[in-house]
């Protein structure tokens, strides 16, 4: 091969050709010749690219930069002149920065940036050197760090003069960390083009951008009027906002590493914490439906991810007293929390960003910004979730510190479920957490629980309600058997724990057994209060807007101030209902508690095994003692819950058939077993939650669509335990009769409200009907028993109520229209202001009292009706039918007799008094028994009320009221037998009057046909007459001992002498004829 070739190929495998754009350049620059192809750019059609790194060296030599010059005297080789041309370039484009500030003309342009900052200190002290290498450029970016006005040291690096802000603001930024980012980005870019052999000199470069901002991190007190730490939230704050957060990731997790290396000077955690305290500073000014907050939560969902900044953060949330509950809100996680629609500070409607003026909105449009609040919830809770789940995911000691978080968070606000705290406004807000905290943890909490909320998953029985049960534990022990929630042991349980039966603790529990209480006590600890300030909040607007009316009517400057009173709770109650009703939280609360409601029956019925058992009657005695451990809150907040989507989230309930007949399947087996579930006072809110879930009865309001029912209805219709559903109903009822309480006889009016409606719906439907029939036939084959049965202390109570309730609402009418009529008349107009105020207060209370009594007698005479319709055996029956009958003709004579004048006050809607009713409901119960001859005989025995008057003043008013023709027939002809019963009965009092006193029953005074003796006071009474006492009262009426039926015994010789007495006197009856 000639020299000539042995060049070619020498100069071909030379790395430096790479820098020349042809192969004859580089002969060129070998041989001492300038190229002359410098200026040519590549052909199109070569096929061939060239970085800037590349062709920076042929522009610089054909250009005689000075700088080659310079570098020639000082260094041996062309191939190092090339080389050291390059990295300085290089360390110009990432950096910005320059030791040459020669005249730019003389300068080539390619590969040059257009602007740098000259380090002219740094220039001076290496005395004329004007190029930057890899020996000094640490102290080069070290000078550049520590500028305190970089743009006013730029200059041109080319000869191009034109205006370049965006060349200007990259080489002048003044901030260390967004400068030292945008170098690490340059120095990526750099990674992908330089040659192979520049390779691990633009890595370094890259490496010393992270090691620089480590640097930074660690002394921010070198970086005069700078806040470094903000930088850094900035930084990140960028990068989610131009969704580019990967690149400020890989930087920032580069960067974490250094930090972890070096701690000497500070610790991660100084690092990390002033970052989190600027965080937790600026969401006090973030709003729900701000663009802004939703990138902050980015933020911390990085934060959140990241392993060691988790660490940190769960560290830095916890609070200083962990006893006081607003502590919790008042850290970082709490002011993410503390963000919602709900007023910030309680009662200020003032600078409240949603539904003002809510009078002079359309519906349509609160509707639209209602859709878009809850839009905005929904993407916070999504991230809310995801932050709550990366925390527990990263490490076990992660999970172990925001799972205390948790558990001490919800021990110190337990009093928000006191009396009290709602009582004390001022007081409760300088103590707990806001509704707007436990809202949004709630709804966090509920996507936790998703993966196992469906009512028959295997992983619901994995629940281990020992862990309720558990006594205070150390930290250590709490970290080692994953139990976070406090003071649970002294909730009260479904059923108390027995002595000879001690709870077995499990050595660990699971997440799920966590996640599940955690998020049982923050619903109860939140959402009750949240709904019953709705209840309240919907009361007011009904009273302030019946004020308002009436004030409108009379003129006057009120109207305003009740117009602006009105205006401020609607912006409430509006805010706190968009909040409330988020329909992905609330789908995520169904699914919860129909879980809750499926693994409560399960544990009623004793399952331990991993599948889940069928659910059959009669129910087997409990074996174990699981419910002894499970707190009352679980059901109270699953009844709760569907009592909240009856009143403000109807139509959930309609898509929920499957859940539906979990909450039947719960209520069915402990709303009448006082053996799962002690409490009666929960047992009768279960009634309610019955009535809750059913389809309506009522017709919709005037205005308003009639809710769709066709998926409750088929549920109920189709229940497979609908008899076992009734009974459980009636066991209630008469359960409530008796709770202990000292207001026990006026919360069992209140209680059984709901029950009215429930069982008139039964009624309707055959499967219940044929199943309350079956208990009344049980009842009159067992009437004697020594336990009464259930369906006649269930009728003895709803004639107990039904005679207390109209008596009541009878009185109150009367005292309502003397009330009225004096105002009326003027009376009041010469009464002092208190008087007259004390007379107002007066005719309100009673207008409240009378309607409260008046609903629920129309609810008892009502349901006696429809009862009498199918079932008369056991209403004829001694035992009831002197009971029912009093009571009837009682109430007649005051609904159609000469005393109905003391009932008629202005306006019987306002007191739900409805008369016609009644007296159709009483002729109904009349003509339901009339075709019983011995309940026709037994009518004209009631001496107190009865007589042939008031039953033709009772056909007068029927044809008065227009009822059919049918029943003013048939109750004429009931009166006209009924009456002939009296006028043979009269005769036979005449004939018993001179009976012996021996013979008089000691409470009734009426002459004994059936005496038994009672065997603890040996007193003798008539058997009706002591049955129906025991119906009520199961001791001796004479010195309170326990009685019970099966415990009398007849009185033979005593009902001998009495029947051989009767016969005597009707003998001597007939002998003396009609005349005597």
């Amino acid at each position: 091969m000639t020299d000539q070739g042995n060049n070619n190929q020498n100069i071909s495998r030379n790395p430096f050709a790479a820098l020349f754009s042809t192969l004859a350049d580089a002969k060129q620059f070998a041989s001492g010749q300038t190229p002359q192809q410098h200026a040519e750019q590549p052909s199109e059609d070569s096929g061939e690219s060239h970085s800037e790194s590349e062709n920076s060296v042929s522009d610089s030599i054909e250009d005689n930069d000075d700088s080659v010059a310079e570098i020639s005297r000082s260094f041996r080789s062309r191939q190092e002149l090339c080389e050291q041309l390059n990295i300085n370039h290089m360390i110009q484009r990432i950096f910005l920065i320059t030791l040459d500030n020669s005249d730019p003309s003389l300068r080539g342009g390619n590969g040059i940036p257009p602007r740098c900052v000259y380090l002219e200190e740094m220039a001076a002290d290496l005395d004329g050197q004007d190029w930057l290498d890899m020996d000094n450029i640490e102290q080069a970016l070290f000078n550049r760090l520590l500028l305190l006005e970089p743009g006013n040291n730029l200059i041109y690096m080319t000869s191009c003069s034109t205006v370049n802000l965006s060349a200007d603001r990259d080489a002048g930024e003044m901030s260390a960390i967004p400068y030292l980012f945008a170098c690490y980005q340059r120095a990526k870019e750099e990674v992908t083009k330089v040659p192979e052999k520049m390779l691990p000199n633009a890595v370094r470069c890259k490496n010393l951008t992270v090691s620089n901002t480590r640097t930074v991190l660690l002394t921010p007190e070198m970086y005069i009027s700078q806040n470094i730490y903000e930088q850094l939230l900035d930084l990140l704050l960028e990068g989610v906002r131009r969704a580019q957060p990967e690149e400020v990731v890989e930087f920032v997790e580069e960067v974490i590493v250094g930090l972890l290396a070096d701690q000497e000077v500070r610790t991660f955690a100084e690092v990390v914490v002033p970052v989190l305290d600027i965080f937790q500073g600026r969401l006090k000014e973030l709003d729900l439906c701000q663009p802004l907050f939703y990138s902050y939560l980015d933020i911390l969902l990085y934060f959140s991810h990241q392993k060691d900044i988790a660490k940190v953060l769960v560290e830095y949330i916890q609070p200083k007293d962990p006893s006081n509950g607003l502590q919790y809100q008042k850290s970082l996680l709490g002011a993410v929390l503390s963000v919602s629609c709900l007023l910030k500070t309680p009662g200020v409607v003032e600078g409240h960003g949603y539904f003002l003026n809510p009078s002079s909105s359309s519906p349509q449009e609160m509707k639209v910004q209602e859709a878009n609040i809850q839009q905005f919830m929904g993407q916070f809770h999504d991230k809310l979730h995801q932050i709550l789940k990366n925390l527990l995911q990263r490490s076990g000691e992660t999970r172990h510190l925001l799972l205390s978080w948790l558990g001490g968070c919800l021990q110190a606000n337990a009093g928000r479920t006191k009396i009290w705290a709602n009582q004390m406004p001022e007081i409760f807000f300088q103590m707990y957490a806001s509704d707007a905290f436990f809202l949004n943890l709630g709804s966090a909490l509920l996507k936790l629980c998703q993966p196992f909320c469906r009512p028959r998953s295997p992983k619901l029985l994995t629940f281990n309600p020992s862990y309720c049960a558990l006594k205070e534990l150390s930290e250590e022990e709490r970290r080692n058997r994953n139990v976070h929630a406090r003071g649970l042991d002294k909730e009260t349980c479904l059923i108390p724990a027995l002595p000879q039966q001690p709870v077995e603790y499990a050595q660990s529990y699971s997440l799920l057994t966590e996640n599940l209480i955690l998020t049982q006590l923050t619903l109860h600890l939140g959402f009750h209060r949240l709904h019953d300030q709705m209840v309240k909040m919907n009361q007011s607007l009904h009273r302030l807007q019946g004020t308002w009316r009436e004030a409108q009517l009379a003129g006057g400057t009120v109207t305003e101030q009740l117009r602006e009173q009105f205006e401020r709770l609607m912006t409430v109650y509006l805010s706190t209902k968009a909040a409330a009703t988020q329909p992905a939280m609330l789908q995520c609360c169904l699914n919860l508690q129909a879980s809750t409601a499926a693994l409560l029956v399960q544990l009623g019925l004793d399952n331990q095994g991993p599948e889940h058992m069928p659910l059959n009657f009669p129910l087997l005695p409990l074996n174990n003692n699981m419910l002894c451990c499970v707190p009352e809150f679980f059901a109270e907040n699953l009844g709760d819950f569907f009592i909240f989507l009856r009143r403000f989230a109807d139509e959930v309930l309609e898509s929920s058939a499957e859940s539906l007949e979990q909450v039947l399947n719960f209520i069915t087996v402990f709303m009448g077993n006082v053996e799962r579930m002690k409490n009666p006072h929960l047992r009768a809110k279960l009634a309610e939650v019955l009535e809750a879930v059913m389809p309506h009865m009522e017709p919709a309001a005037p205005g308003t669509t009639q809710p769709i029912m066709f998926q409750r209805e088929r549920v109920f219709c189709s229940y497979r335990h609908a008899p076992n559903l009734a009974e459980a109903l009636i066991s209630v009822f008469v359960d409530i009769e008796f709770t202990g309480d000292p207001h026990q006889f006026e919360q069992k009016f209140n209680y059984r409200r709901p029950m009215y409606p429930i069982l008139r719906y039964m009624w309707e439907k055959e499967s219940y009907r044929e199943s309350v029939k079956r208990l009344a036939v049980y009842a009159s084959e067992n009437l004697e028993a020594m336990n009464p049965p259930l369906f006649l202390r269930y009728l003895n109570l709803l004639m107990n109520d039904a005679i207390f309730l109209l008596d009541e609402a009878i009185q109150y009418l009367s005292k309502i229209k003397l009330l009225q009529l004096e105002r009326d008349r003027g009376e009041w107009e010469g009464l002092a202001p208190d008087a007259r105020k004390e007379k107002e207060s007066s005719l309100q209370m009673f207008g409240q009292l009378g309607r409260f009594h008046n609903i629920m007698s129309n609810e008892t005479i009502g349901t006696l009706a429809f009862l009498t319709s199918e079932i008369k055996g056991i209403f004829v029956h001694p035992f009831l039918a002197e009971r029912i009958i009093s009571m009837l003709n009682y109430f007649l004579q005051h609904l159609v007799g000469p005393k109905m004048g003391a009932l008629k006050v202005k306006d019987f809607s306002e007191f739900d008094f409805k008369p016609q009713q009644l007296v159709s409901d009483i002729c109904t119960i009349y003509l339901n028994l009339g075709d019983e001859e011995n309940f026709c005989a037994t009518v004209p025995k009631d001496g107190r009320s009865y007589s042939p008057i008031l039953f033709s003043q009772t056909v007068r008013v029927l044809k008065k009221i227009n009822k059919p023709g049918e029943m003013i027939v048939g109750f004429g002809l009931l009166a006209d037998k009924i009456k002939s019963h009296a006028d043979r009965q009269q005769q036979e009092e005449e004939t018993f009057a001179d009976a012996p006193d021996d013979f008089l029953d000691p409470i009734m005074s009426t002459l004994m046909l059936d005496p038994v003796l009672l065997p603890s006071s040996n007193v003798t009474v008539d058997r009706s007459t002591i049955a129906r006492h025991l119906l009520s009262d199961q001791t001796d009426p004479f010195n309170r001992s326990p009685l019970t039926m099966d415990q009398i015994r007849p009185n033979e010789e005593l009902k001998q002498q009495i029947l051989q007495w009767l016969d005597k006197h009707r003998q001597e009856r007939l002998q003396m004829g009609p005349s005597g």
